[in-house]
């Protein structure tokens, strides 16, 4: 229950007025966002480079309805690719991005698809000179085809091309066996967007079973499974998994959002796991926040109790 209605607060205008207006909520939001500007999350990718651990940047927003927006995010992206490869961050993919297709035009009310796929090519190209990869989040149910369907007719000039699977949504392990051919990068995540119940899973239970299957799916399968995940008893079926099928360390990384768990990342990339911090940055950060309590509870009491605590 609760995680329906925080996840429903993620879509409020009222909520997110009087979630960003507190005197604090910076000071907080700092935990798990890089900063506003490109320079702010290339400064954070190179500090976590340097504890050996690797990196994919978002830019954050979404929904844009504006095509002038969606422009000025794809902009963003290349200038931001830009100062990676500047940084010799790029070197072996060791910094990526991540890309919302709503962000980059998807729900335009015309012509949005044809404009999320020209944006996510324009990305797509700037990664590729800066030495690195893209992978496409995945957002609202509602979503899932438009956003494969950009993938595949992407993957043909962009082979290192990434996608997002979620197993909170019920058609996600046969997402998953479509997805595990040579070269594919799958990232698997448990998802945090309201969908209904005839398409979504929705216990804590449910979902965390669906993972397990599509994990079980994509390390079998020919792709480089991204394991997106803080759960340590997933974390271990993930190795069992790699054991099983013998695939090295090389073969699979597992991801971790920035701010949450980090002795855990470290543990993992000093036992010579691939350890990926998902980075976000930017100042719209306030649906990314409350999805990101809606997927961890337990993180709302320490928001909480720092909106009404002044330092």
């Amino acid at each position: 229950m609760l995680r329906r209605v925080l996840l429903a607060a993620s879509e409020s205008g009222r909520m997110r007025q009087l979630v960003t207006s507190a005197p604090v909520a910076r000071s907080v939001v700092a935990r798990y966002v890089a900063g506003d500007r490109a320079a702010d999350a290339v400064a954070v990718a190179g500090r976590l480079h340097g504890e050996g651990l690797l990196i994919s940047l978002d830019h954050l927003g979404e929904d844009t309805r504006d095509a002038r927006q969606a422009d000025l995010t794809t902009q963003e992206y290349t200038t931001l690719l830009a100062g990676l490869a500047a940084a010799r961050l790029t070197d072996g993919g060791a910094a990526e991005v991540s890309v919302k297709p709503t962000a980059v035009g998807l729900g335009l009310p015309d012509h949005g698809e044809k404009t999320a796929a020209e944006n996510i090519t324009r990305i797509c190209a700037a990664a590729r000179d800066a030495g690195t990869t893209v992978t496409v989040d995945m957002e609202d149910h509602s979503h899932v085809d438009t956003t494969l369907r950009i993938v595949r007719a992407l993957r043909g000039e962009y082979p290192g091309l990434g996608c997002v699977i979620q197993s909170q949504l019920r058609r996600s392990a046969a997402d998953c066996a479509a997805l595990a051919a040579p070269g594919s990068r799958v990232r698997l995540c448990k998802g945090a967007y309201n969908a209904p119940q005839e398409v979504a899973f929705t216990t804590r239970a449910e979902v965390d079973r669906s993972y397990a299957r599509c994990l079980r799916v994509l390390m079998r399968g020919d792709g480089y499974p991204m394991l997106a995940t803080h759960d340590p008893r997933l974390i271990e079926i993930g190795a069992a998994q790699a054991r099983l099928t013998g695939r090295g360390p090389a073969d699979f990384e597992y991801q971790m959002l920035y701010g949450i768990r980090p002795a855990e990342q470290r543990r993992l990339a000093a036992a010579g796991a691939r350890m990926r911090v998902y980075v976000p940055y930017g100042s719209d950060w306030y649906g990314y926040l409350v999805r990101r309590l809606a997927e961890r509870p337990a993180n709302l009491a320490f928001f909480a109790r720092s909106l009404v605590t002044r330092s």
